[in-house]
């Protein structure tokens, strides 16, 4: 039942749980989560440069516009200021290169423009010669070659803007050059632009320093990409950890279900085994008996002749250590089921060092006893369990030939079961010999069988209960044997 119960098991996490597929897949998903997230960084990058690069855009067309309305002022009153009164002053004779009309034109442009962060502003002739200018500049120079200059004196506005690459939004916070918008202008009569619009007198030329703004943007640019860049951070790490436990988990269930064919792998090599040595151990009883028996009428009929004569007993007493030897297959083989009821088993645990006390002072061996239930039962088979600790105080005086100390403490545990721990100063078990000992038929002992340890295994596998071995070499052998709560 207990098999057919682990094989379930076993194929219910198989239907659901494929190692292999799991595993590239907990990969596939891994490797996802960090081509993810660098695809994310990269696309946010990407965003954020176009993001920048609209709101560079945004930011030229309004200082665009923020200098044609400075042009349509500055034209109205360059009129109004200046060129009405000198022409009315002068008779209509207007010469910027005269020094009095300079310095009134200068003082009216000067007037318009403060406040409004004008970096340079110069005057063209209906012709493209230079007139003025609100920096050094030379005078009188042709300048109708310009192409701002050409256009606006035919009537056109130009500009010309600074670097529209992508990577200025981001490298010109970090570069020493400033970025300047310089736009021309159509000086006109009316001062207006419309179809009726007067002739064309002269070009404005205004120049705006804009790096202030741009590295505004810049700088609102790196933040986005600072703050992007740490969210999609954040966002990967939390999906590292969860895939990284997922994988923890994967790995467990593996590691359980591994465990879980193992023990069905055992199972049924076990049960194979013991079928079999059960029906050899039954064919083996049986001529077993007749030998036994028919041993000891010949023992009592030479007993008349030959009184001293040891030959029939030798028959009898090897067949019934070899009836012995059977009964421990059979148990093994078919193993009882446990008649569960209440038990003292501070009581069985002494019952079965009386049954070893002759053993005990022939090995003068010192048993040392820490009982701690105080009367509290625990339900179990009786029988059973005194099987199960005979063979390991079996175990644990074979285990010091030469004398030493035995421990047995039995105390209650947290879950409402009982812990039983019996300590022996042997010479304890080599690591490689600690893994087999379960292993039915493996023994090192020349006359052992093998089946003490696996038969004990099976007694507390029946009371749902586990079994472990700790021992070191030359320190000795420590049992230790859990029963959880159970219902009589």
């Amino acid at each position: 039942m207990a098999k057919d119960r682990l094989k379930n098991s076993v194929m219910r996490m198989a239907s659901w749980w494929t190692r292999q597929q799991d595993l590239e897949t907990f990969r596939l998903a891994r490797f996802f989560s960090l081509t993810s997230f660098v695809v994310i960084v990269l696309s946010t990058a990407l965003l954020t440069l176009l993001l920048a690069h609209r709101a560079q855009q945004m930011a030229l067309k309004k200082s665009q516009d923020y200098l044609k309305l400075l042009a349509a002022n500055l034209n109205h009153q360059v009129i109004q200021q200046f060129l009405v009164p000198t022409a009315i002053r002068t008779q209509g004779n207007v010469r910027v290169a005269d020094p009095v009309q300079y310095r009134d034109l200068d003082q009216v442009v000067r007037n318009t423009i403060h406040g409004f962060h004008v970096e340079r502003l110069a005057m063209y002739d209906e012709v493209g010669v230079l007139a003025y200018s609100t920096v050094p500049a030379e005078l009188g120079k042709d300048c109708f070659e310009v192409v701002g200059v050409r256009q606006a004196l035919f009537g056109e506005e130009y500009f010309e803007l600074p670097g529209r690459h992508l990577l200025w939004a981001v490298l010109g916070r970090l570069s020493h050059s400033e970025a300047r918008l310089t736009g021309y202008f159509p000086f006109r009569v009316e001062g207006r632009e419309t179809p009726d619009a007067g002739a064309v007198l002269g070009v404005f030329e205004i120049t705006q320093n804009i790096t202030k703004d741009l590295v505004e943007i810049s700088r609102f640019q790196i933040i986005i990409l600072l703050i992007s860049t740490l969210i999609m951070g954040g966002l990967f790490l939390a999906l590292r950890h969860i895939v990284k436990q997922a994988e923890v988990i994967m790995e467990r269930r593996q590691a359980e279900q591994r465990a879980l064919e193992a023990q069905l792998h055992q199972a049924e090599r076990l049960a194979a085994l013991g079928e079999m040595t059960a029906g050899v151990a039954h064919e083996i009883r049986n001529p077993l008996g007749i030998i036994s028996s028919t041993a000891e009428l010949l023992h009592q009929r030479l007993s008349r002749y030959e009184p001293d004569s040891r030959l029939a007993r030798i028959i009898v007493e090897e067949a019934t250590r070899l009836n012995n030897k059977v009964t421990e297959f059979l148990d093994f083989a078919r193993p009882r089921l446990p008649h569960l009821q209440p038990v003292d088993l501070e009581k069985v645990l002494e019952r079965s060092l009386e049954f070893l006390e002759p053993e005990i002072q022939r090995l003068h061996i010192r048993v040392t006893r820490h009982y701690r239930m105080n009367g509290r039962p625990q339900v179990a088979d009786p029988e059973l369990l005194h099987q199960a600790f005979l063979n390991i105080l079996i175990n644990a005086l074979q285990a010091m030939p030469q004398g030493g100390e035995l421990r047995v403490a039995l105390a209650p545990d947290a879950d409402g079961g009982s812990r039983i721990r019996v300590e022996d100063t042997g010479g304890g078990i080599e690591p490689e010999i600690l893994k087999k000992i379960f292993n039915p038929f493996f023994t090192t002992k020349e006359k052992g069988s093998g089946l003490g340890l696996p038969i004990v295994k099976s007694i507390v596998d029946s009371h749902q209960g586990e079994i472990r071995v700790e021992s070191q070499p030359g320190r000795g052998t420590a049992v230790t044997i859990h029963l959880p709560p159970l219902a009589a």
